[in-house]
């Protein structure tokens, strides 16, 4: 079985108004569309300091309007950098925020990223303006998985088979804790396969927008049965293989346990809904936005009992609006589960206190940033960490889980990766909130983190000093 790190390029801008703090451009870094195709060329971007931001659109710019702008307002802002609108983001959710429109404006070719930022920095339509950055993967049950010995992440200290590094899950598991479907979990990520054998029965299906050619919801988007492709924008959220690390993360949050297939998810009867932003070519962070106000509309509008997204990616630099989706998600009640990383360029675990990896090191106090261990209780030689800036370990290196074969039929692989690490705990939140209704986010990700067993590996690398444990929910 073939075991992988999740690395696939995925482009999201990110990095509020760099012109106002200084930063730099390294032009023996650009890289070219490939033949000719209209994809926007990239700019490696460092600060102030000559510190490394990472990759992002020479030709984009992200504009953040103000609430009162009005068309007038937003053809000068383009005007003044010869630009054109390329797309444009304003939900419902930013609505009721008080905040205007956010709009993806492409430059001219001979205009530079540098100076489309300096001309906009204090232009009294906007709130911010920022690039576009390039984002990165950071990729008792009777299950055949579980039972052979492949499913460390799921064991603990007395499952059979047993694993002490293990998040535990297998002793939830012997008393019952098994989830309920009544809990909802969105994945930002690829795409799901919906069919999957050991998924296909914890799929959302719509019941506020049936398929009927309308949007019966009003939310803009028509027939969004499972979720949403906000990489296509259209409601296809499962577009063939490629689609495989979005179905392996949903497979440990929720694949189907006791059903004599496969493998087996930390919660087992969980409800999990489908935001694609990611696609062959990557993302953006428009489409991430839309993806997690897409949640954040769901329960705020309809109620349902979303109680995380799960975020594996990052990468890049800050960027508000961005930070924003996810300060909306939180005032929603929602948790934010992010990767801490899969190191720089080199693959070799960073510090995410001194070198921040977003959206992971956002400040929001929603997040729950996760690092992985291995089964030795190891912090893996990938994974980030951070005293302060990273909360939790969790199992991330060879794990199995669902993904589609290359045919588009049910199958299963080992990846390892930080973006392994996050949907255990994700799982875990979904597991917590079924024992406990009516907890809140706050009182959810303080029991996951309270709950931590101390690991050596990992003391003085992040929050809780320990790994996931949730066989004492």
């Amino acid at each position: 079985m073939k075991t992988r790190h999740a690395s696939r390029l995925v482009c999201v801008g990110l990095g509020l108004a760099l012109a106002a703090c200084g930063h730099e451009t390294d032009e023996s870094e650009l890289a070219s569309p490939e033949h000719g195709s209209n994809q926007p060329k990239a700019i490696y971007l460092r600060d102030s300091n000559g510190s490394p931001m990472g990759l992002a659109s020479a030709n984009e710019v992200l504009v953040q309007y103000k609430l009162d702008a009005n068309n007038a307002d937003k053809k000068r802002v383009k005007d003044k950098v010869r630009g054109s609108r390329k797309n444009g983001v304003h939900s419902k959710v930013m609505k009721d925020n008080g905040e205007g429109e956010l709009e993806l404006v492409e430059l001219p070719i001979d205009q530079t990223l540098e100076a489309a930022l300096e001309d906009l920095k204090d232009d009294p339509a906007l709130t911010f303006a920022e690039p576009n950055f390039i984002y990165q993967h950071t990729a008792v049950s009777n299950d055949p998985f579980f039972t052979n010995g492949s499913l460390f992440g799921m064991y603990g200290n007395t499952s059979t088979p047993a694993n002490a590094f293990g998040s535990q899950a297998g002793e939830a598991w012997t008393k019952n804790q098994i989830c309920n479907n009544g809990v909802y979990v969105g994945v930002i990520d690829e795409g799901i396969m919906t069919t999957h054998e050991d998924l296909v029965n914890n799929i959302w299906v719509n019941p506020f927008d049936p398929v009927d050619g309308r949007d019966n919801d009003g939310n803009g988007l028509i027939d969004d049965t499972n979720g949403w492709d906000f990489a296509a924008n259209n409601r296809s959220v499962f577009d063939g293989p490629s689609d495989d690390h979005g179905t392996h993360v949903a497979g440990t949050i929720g694949a189907k346990g006791g059903n004599g297939k496969g493998v087996a998810g930390v919660c087992w009867s969980v409800t999990l809904i489908s935001a694609k932003f990611l696609g062959q070519s990557g993302g953006s962070t428009l489409g991430a936005i839309r993806a997690i106000d897409y949640f954040t509309d769901l329960k705020r509008r309809h109620g349902l009992n979303i109680v995380a997204t799960n975020n594996s990616w990052g990468g890049g630099g800050f960027s508000l609006s961005l930070k924003n989706a996810i300060d909306r998600a939180n005032a929603a009640g929602i948790l934010f589960v992010a990767a801490a990383g899969n190191g720089g360029s080199d693959g070799i675990s960073d510090n995410n206190d001194t070198t921040p990896s977003y959206p992971a090191s956002y400040t929001s106090s929603n997040i729950i940033s996760v690092a992985a261990l291995n089964n030795r209780g190891q912090l893996a030689s990938f994974s980030n960490f951070g005293a302060t800036s990273v909360d939790i370990g969790a199992p991330g290196s060879g794990i199995v889980s669902t993904v589609p074969s290359a045919t588009s039929t049910s199958a299963y692989a080992s990846f390892s990766g930080t973006s392994m690490a996050t949907p255990h705990v994700t799982g875990a939140v979904a597991l917590f909130a079924s024992l406990n209704p009516g907890a809140t986010a706050a009182q959810i990700k303080a029991a996951i983190l309270g709950s931590a067993v101390p690991t050596p590996a990992v003391t003085g690398k992040c929050v809780t000093g320990g790994r996931l444990n949730l066989g004492d929910f």
